[in-house]
């Protein structure tokens, strides 16, 4: 195990405590295979539910895994499946998500739901198969070193090669995926390792050098941030999904309205913070609304929780917030200063963080109560001027954003949103109101085709008794549509809305707004005219859901309230929609928010003062 101190002792020597303690432990515990010893700990560390596909090198765990009566293995058809569905079960639970694979290609196929849980801090447990340490080293049949193709996508990989390694191991990993930042946390386990024998010593002692996140914050950088924001006159509270995952939701609302300042959720934060409240701005960065664009750029003080400044976000960093001092909460100080000077940098777990400031707050005012009326005047005007909406479509199909608007209205903030990535994801983060955290699950940092469908599974296994829709779009739902023969077969009836406008709908986008209308590349004939390749209804069909296709407006609730109430199978939803529709409002890649469209050829006026 990485960063272990060796079990080996000299013969010379005397025996520690410490052996002496293992030793003694080990006369009375029990011999487990290491494949035992991975499902033993597992059960101690309360994990209930994963996700995998077997092969070869993970052969030893799955036979032991067959005879398991408190953990629930879902079959998934490819392993970039199991990995978003883990990404899904932790997303919509706060609880850790597993995913199995075997050596070689099963292994690489983890990488990109690993790279997209590491770029959205989601906490997860990816275990892999290895080649017989013997062969390693040698190209062997599916040999990967996937603990070093991970390394720089995960908090920690590990590599087992005996059996006595692996409840230490496993706890670790689970300790450094839900500790501190969380993220993403590979074990390879070579086959060797899962079937020789050893004593289960637990709870093993874990030793992780160097690794002690921070969590309390420094009381004067507080006392200071509270200061400033008692003096400020143009706050905005920047939150990002760090909120989330520290499930600091309440106390973000009670730091909020005892401030009184606006409130700016990012992609990855929708839910942290209820749009019902008159705080609220909504989504800032390149599809944000005008308000929370333009809060940006006229503030005098960000307040940013748990946000990392991504480029989708600042636009250009250098015009990003040009009149803005900054207090920046995270619990990763890597990101402190790593794209904007902070100020104010506070280090520690942003739910610990908002109580300490809200007290020193509190007390900053009796002091000095700011008055923010001012800018409330014109965060206002903004808010009417700047509408979010949208045009209904000229050529008679559907609009996109009016399906998915009514998808949240029907089903409500208590339901469970897993988007792909494109149009869709953007109206999805748009149209639908969000109440409360884990209800907004999505792929940010990574942008990954393909995790909706998957996503949704795992929510629906981590919260069976929630409604949860997949919102994907005909090209994502191609990539791992696969998985509804997993939901068919174990009973997860999940909702499925492709938008479907028969193309790569945010390329074509871009294709019709900066390359001339040359759309190279981007038509995928799913859904218009005469042409369905494939025909999403027959598909769903194939597949054992309940197939809906909708092609006019006074369709669309029927549909949506069918699918409802379907809970036999899954529902998959053909929503076929003009591809014309644009996502508006707009900040160009590599310039400015100042230079948000509100619409095509349509640039809102800031205030430079």
């Amino acid at each position: 195990m990485a960063g272990k101190p060796s079990d080996n002792v000299s013969a010379t020597m005397e025996p520690t405590p410490e052996e002496l303690r293992k030793a003694q432990l080990a006369s009375k515990a029990p011999l487990l295979t290491g494949s035992g010893a991975i499902l033993k700990s597992l059960e101690l560390l309360g994990i209930k539910d994963v996700f995998g596909l077997p092969g070869g090198a993970i052969m030893p765990f799955y036979d032991e895994l067959m005879s398991a009566d408190k953990i629930r293995h879902i079959l998934v058809r490819h392993e970039q499946g199991a990995g978003h569905a883990a990404e899904g079960y932790a997303s919509a639970s706060g609880k850790l998500g597993v995913a199995i694979a075997t050596s070689g290609p099963g292994a690489t196929n983890l990488v990109t739901a690993i790279a997209d849980a590491h770029m959205d801090s989601v906490p997860m447990l990816a275990i892999t198969g290895q080649v017989f340490s013997t062969s390693m080293g040698t190209d062997a049949f599916q040999e990967v070193d996937i603990s070093g193709v991970t390394m720089p996508i995960t908090k920690h990989s590990f590599l087992v090669t005996k059996p006595e390694e692996i409840p230490g191991v496993i706890a670790a990993a689970v300790h450094i995926a839900t500790t501190g930042r969380p993220g993403p946390v590979l074990v390879d386990v070579t086959k060797d390792a899962q079937q020789k024998s050893a004593p289960f010593l637990w709870p093993p002692e874990i030793d992780l050098p160097g690794y002690h996140p921070v969590t309390k914050a420094n009381a004067k950088q507080v006392q200071l941030a509270a200061q400033m924001i008692s003096k400020a006159k143009k706050p905005v509270l920047y939150v990002g999904g760090g909120v989330i995952r520290a499930g600091a939701h309440k106390e973000l609302a009670a730091f909020a309205e005892a401030v009184g300042a606006p409130v700016v959720t990012t992609l990855m934060a929708r839910g942290a913070f209820p749009d019902s409240s008159p705080l609220t701005l909504g989504m800032p960065g390149m599809h944000g609304t005008v308000p929370a664009v333009l809060s940006f750029q006229e503030s005098d003080l960000l307040i940013v929780l748990g946000a990392r400044f991504d480029d989708r976000v600042t636009g250009k960093p250098s015009e990003f917030a040009p009149l803005a001092e900054v207090i920046h909460v995270d619990v990763d100080p890597a990101e402190i200063g790593k794209i904007r000077h902070a100020e104010v940098p506070i280090v520690g777990d942003v739910k610990d963080v908002l109580q300490d400031l809200l007290a020193a707050f509190t007390d900053a005012a009796k002091e000095r109560t700011p008055d923010f009326s001012q800018w409330w005047d014109r965060l206002h005007l903004l808010q009417e001027q700047y509408p979010l909406g949208f045009d209904e479509p000229d050529d008679g199909l559907l609009s996109p954003q009016g399906v998915i608007q009514k998808i949240g209205e029907m089903s409500g903030p208590e339901a469970i949103y897993a988007a792909g990535v494109g149009q869709h994801q953007m109206w999805s983060a748009q149209f639908i109101k969000y109440e409360r955290p884990n209800s907004w699950l999505n792929s940010g940092g990574a942008g990954t085709m393909g995790y909706a469908i998957p996503a949704a599974m795992g929510a629906k296994v981590a919260e069976p008794d929630r409604l949860v829709w997949a919102i994907d779009g005909d090209g994502c739902f191609q990539m791992t549509n696969q998985e509804l023969a997993t939901c068919t077969i174990n009973k997860i009836p999940i909702k499925v809305a492709i938008i479907n406008n028969s193309s790569l709908g945010m390329v074509r986008q871009w294709q019709s707004l900066f390359y001339d209308g040359r759309h190279a590349f981007t038509d995928l004939d799913t859904g218009h005219d005469t042409v369905m390749v494939p025909d999403f209804v027959k598909l769903a069909d194939a597949y054992g859901a309940l197939g809906i296709r909708v092609r006019s407006k006074e369709e669309v609730e029927p549909a949506i309230k069918l699918a409802m109430e379907t809970n036999d199978r899954p529902v998959v939803i053909d929503f076929i929609v003009s591809k014309d529709a644009m996502v508006w409002p707009m900040v160009p890649q590599g310039v400015g928010n100042s230079e948000v469209q509100y619409a095509r050829d349509h640039a809102p006026e800031w205030d430079e003062e």
